[in-house]
């Protein structure tokens, strides 16, 4: 019972267990004291090069800049990560560049290959993470937020700085976290807060902050959104990313904010939120359909949110808890929720110690499931659950395991989004093709084995790799495939690629 509870416990706070995790023995009590203890180290992930390049080698900018004096003929500078930190520099001086409706056509094909480049190079370092990094409670927790805190730019700089913010807060208090996202340049420009002017509100940013961030729809009223819009006038950014209050574009008079009067700055409007005893309910609820069941228990909800205000919103107690409850164990909340395409895929890397010798067709297949990192479809996220499957997608999950292991020919044609940064393409560079070069290690699987005859090893793999029973059918198709080997080598490769092939291993 304790393997399957490790199991149970490794794919939903992070991305699947070694064998080595189940080897070790561990009860699922120590399994999440040692999680929660390698999540407590956060190291920021680097930036690639995020240069977007004319052919003279000046620097674009990605956005159209901000009004300019008279007579100013160019914008600031994008600013560019840190190599060593993945931090923004402080202060660093803005060089002039081209703006972007300046640009040829082919020097804007340049500039947004070059952003699709970057965004790629920082989907799959964070993707390194979750397949093998050891803080798996960080990255998934991370994951989540990336969700709940959905936003989508053009500048790949403003994403990797939003993330290392989400990162870092991710298992600290929820005030922090909804602080420090509310500030980044990327949110606030995603939902349009440099435009929220004392003379002109903007209310989009306000909105979403109490209807997807916090309270959820019913727990405000118009009134209070008109007001928190005036609360949070003249929130800002500046060339180099970082958060700048322009006091001359803020509405210094008097709000009635959820029954709060007075001068409220944002800082107040987030402060009155977190004290609403719906802001918890509406949390747990959440990371409750993310982690535990897409059908919420009140039962399970109501004493998880109490503690969650008594805890200052402290989020890796929250995660404690929600993991340590009995519930959490139950059947009926073992191998009910679909993996997500990134889980699907950072967990058949980690759990079986794949090695790969090119992530670019990762990124694709990810992309053709649904879930591209740093592009979510919406300011919603990705509506998770059931949304996930469709018959093409299906085709493709089943498959995927004979694509990677097995060089199977399964050419994707990925489907034309508006949204793409680089939405013009052919058909043929639209293609993803099998150039992977997985390599399947199976020395810790044969240690988890044992001594195990080969007609037990597809159960006894089943057991490991399956978070609900598999179909007597099933089982029999696997060992009918094994059978038909030649070498115990390969009889176990067949074994692995037959079960990771089933719909049963959609499951988590």
């Amino acid at each position: 019972m304790n393997s399957q509870q490790l199991q149970h416990l490794y794919w939903r706070a992070g991305f699947g267990p070694r064998p080595a995790d189940i080897a070790a023995g561990l009860s699922p009590a120590k399994a999440l004291r040692q999680l929660l203890r390698e999540a407590e180290s956060y190291t920021p992930i680097e930036g690639p090069a995020l240069h977007y390049a004319d052919p003279l080698g000046a620097v674009m900018a990605v956005q159209p800049p901000a009004p300019v004096m008279a007579g100013a003929a160019m914008a600031a500078e994008l600013p560019l990560l840190s190599p060593r930190t993945g931090a923004l520099p402080a202060g660093r001086p803005a060089a002039p560049v081209l703006r972007r409706r300046d640009l040829t056509p082919e020097q804007r094909k340049q500039q947004n290959e070059g952003i699709r480049d970057a965004f790629a190079a920082m989907s799959t370092a964070w993707m390194e993470r979750m397949a093998t990094g050891p803080g798996q409670l960080r990255e998934k927790m991370a994951l989540f937020w990336h969700g709940h805190f959905a936003c989508r730019t053009r500048r790949p700089d403003d994403s990797l700085q939003l993330l290392n913010t989400i990162r870092q807060h991710a298992l600290g208090r929820f005030s922090d976290l909804l602080l420090a996202v509310s500030r980044e340049p990327a949110m606030l420009q995603f939902l349009n807060n440099q435009q929220n002017k004392k003379e002109h509100p903007n209310e989009n940013f306000a909105r979403e902050v109490m209807e997807l961030f916090t309270l959820g729809r019913g727990n405000y009223s118009e009134a209070d959104v008109k007001e928190a819009a005036r609360a949070f006038t003249g929130w800002s950014y500046d060339g180099q990313n970082n958060f700048v209050f322009r006091v001359r574009q803020h509405d210094d008079g008097p709000k009635n904010f959820l029954g709060h009067i007075g001068n409220l700055g944002g800082e107040d409007v987030l402060a009155i939120i977190m004290q609403q005893p719906a802001a918890a309910t509406f949390l747990v609820t959440k990371m409750y359909r993310f982690f535990v069941n897409d059908v919420p228990n009140p039962a399970h909800i109501e004493p998880l949110a109490a503690a969650f205000r008594r805890s200052h919103y402290d989020i890796a107690d929250l995660a404690e808890r929600l993991f340590s409850a009995p519930w959490f164990y139950d059947a009926t909340n073992v191998g009910v929720r679909i993996k997500s395409p990134v889980e699907l895929i950072a967990g058949l890397r980690r759990t079986l110690g794949v090695q790969v010798d090119n992530v670019q067709p990762l990124l694709g297949y990810q992309k053709a499931l649904g879930q591209t990192l740093f592009m979510p479809p919406n300011v919603a996220g990705w509506p998770g659950g059931r949304n996930w499957i469709d018959s093409s997608s299906l085709l493709l999950r089943l498959q995927l395991p004979a694509i990677l292991f097995k060089n199977a020919e399964f050419a994707v044609r990925l489907k034309d989004d508006e949204n793409d940064i680089t939405p013009q393409t052919t058909g043929k560079e639209r293609t993803v093709r099998n150039t992977v070069g997985a390599r399947l290690p199976l020395a810790a699987l044969q240690q988890l084995l044992g001594g195990s005859s080969a007609a037990e090893q597809p159960r006894q793999l089943a057991q490991h790799l399956l978070q609900v029973p598999i179909r007597p059918e099933n089982l029999a198709l696997v060992q009918q495939a094994a059978a038909q080997a030649t070498t115990p080598e390969e009889q176990l490769r067949t074994t692995l690629i037959s079960l990771l092939s089933l719909p049963e291993y959609q499951l988590s």
